[in-house]
Parts: structure tokens; sequence; C-alpha cells
């Protein structure tokens, strides 16, 4: 659990796609009670696909995604023109034209986005942690602990035969005692440490969900997995609709510009570009 908040407050990808998900979110809302939130429940992030755009078929989780796939291509490959060296990216690939640019920018981001749900994989193995079952059981070691310890103190105080015993029990106590204080003072550092992290995200809303926080954050991982295959399952059948065009077809039609994603969304989103809705800095 502690690796796992590590994960969540410092991964940049999911940092920038929770901006981009709460600016969006503002931008739609403008005008309303609801525009202008600094924060958001988690719980959210698994309603972006029940928001439909105006085709009926994009949701607001594809926008999303997509946004950031061409914003991480177009980092990536800033950052390879500014070094003058890469060994998966060809710059000189990048001047044919708009649309080869285009389709850059989108294989280069979209391997970026694909590797999030690796980057977070103590996240997921947090989310199948049964945390009432152990904080249950610690809680029973606790009351076993006081139990014996009675046991010893009191009803085997003044037991005279086999004193060696006694004192083996005597002995066992004293060492578990040690072990299950330890334990349970873990238990409170872990569940404060956890409970830290829900406010870091839902802005202090003083409501403690446990370990729900990596079960929401789990699901919406396999979201955002889902989406990338579907875009690029996308991608592939559109190169192999391309390839069985006959060369007269192919030169007697003009190139076509990339899809705008963004016209098939909300009027209020329409017209923005990632760069309205997420910036480049490492936290939101």
């Amino acid at each position: 659990c502690q690796v796992a908040c590590k994960e969540l407050r410092n991964n940049r990808l999911f940092l920038k796609l929770l901006e981009a998900v709460l600016k969006t979110g503002n931008r739609m809302n403008d005008g309303t009670f609801r525009g202008g939130a600094q924060a958001f429940k988690l719980d959210t992030l698994l309603k972006l696909s029940d928001v439909k755009g105006t085709d009926g078929k994009t949701t607001l989780l594809h926008f999303v995604v997509l946004e950031i796939i061409r914003s991480e291509g177009i980092k990536a490959i800033r950052k390879a023109k500014e070094s003058q060296k890469s060994s998966s990216i060809k710059l000189d690939d990048l001047h044919d034209s708009t649309r080869e640019t285009e389709d850059r920018y989108h294989e280069i981001g979209l391997q970026v986005v694909s590797r999030l749900s690796s980057e977070l994989e103590n996240v997921k193995k947090a989310a199948i942690i049964d945390a009432d079952s152990l904080t249950g059981t610690t809680a029973k070691l606790g009351y076993g602990l006081i139990k014996t310890r009675d046991l010893v103190t009191k009803t085997m105080k003044n037991v005279e035969e086999d004193r060696g015993f006694c004192e083996t029990v005597k002995s066992f106590v004293q060492n578990a005692e040690a072990d299950v204080m330890k334990l349970l003072e873990e238990e409170k550092k872990i569940v404060a440490l956890v409970k830290s992290t829900g406010d870091y995200f839902h802005g202090n809303s003083g409501k403690d969900e446990g370990t729900r926080l990596f079960i929401v954050v789990r699901d919406f991982l396999i979201m955002v997995d889902k989406v990338c295959n579907e875009v690029r399952d996308t991608k592939k059948k559109s190169v192999k609709t391309q390839k069985q065009e006959t060369p007269r077809e192919a030169s007697s039609s003009e190139p076509r510009p990339p899809p705008d994603f963004r016209q098939r969304l909300f009027p209020a989103i329409a017209e923005r570009r990632m760069d309205d809705i997420s910036s480049d800095d490492e936290s939101p």
C-alpha cells in the first residue's frame, strides 16, 4: 500500500490525465455551479465512458485519452529534436506532411499512454488486498494477546507446578506483545497514508474510503487500456484500408487531414486543443 500510494502521487502521466479530466469537466460546466472545481472524486473516472459525444459513439474518456496521446507524442518528439538523437524516432520523417506528423504524434503518444497500467502495477496489486480482513485479523491478534497476558498474570500466577511451563508462556507473551504492537502501529500508519492519499486527490473531502481508492484506479486503468487497444485497432484498420486503395484512387484523391475527434465531442470543448486542457507540469 505504501508503494502504491507513492505511485499514485508521483506518476506524471496519471496526474496529467486527472488534470485533463478536471479541466475538461470545468469547461463543459462553465457557467454552472459545477464549474471552477478544484478537485473531483476519483469515482468520476469510472463514469467517463458513460458520457457520449454528439456522434453517440465517442465517449469523454476517448476524447481525453486521444488528446493525451497527441500531447505525449508532441512532447516526446520535441525532446528528441532538442537532443538531436533518438533510437526510435526518425526526426527526418517529421517534415514529410501534416498527416504524417500527426500520425507520428499518435504512434509515439500511444506507446507512452499504453505504459500507464504497467507503471501503476503496485496500485493494481493493492486493489486485491482485502483491507477489512487484514484489519479484522490484526484486531483479533491484539485481543488474543490481551487474553493470553491475563491468563499468565492472573490464572497462572499462583501455579507452583511446572514453573518452567509458566515461564515459557510468559516469555512467549512478551515477545508476541512486541510483534503485535509493532503490527498495530504499522496498520495505523498505512491507514493514515491511504487516507492522506485519498485526500490528496479528493481535496480533503473528509470521507475515508480506505483501499477502495486503489480499486477505482485499477478499474480506470482497465478502461484506459481498452481505449488504447481500440485506438490501435482503429489505426490498423485505417492503414489497411489505405493500402487497399488503387494507385489511381490514391492519386486522384486529395490527402485527407487526420480525423479531428474533438468535432465528435461536445460543443463546449470542440474547439479546444490539449494545450488548453492539460499542461506539461509534473503535477496538476
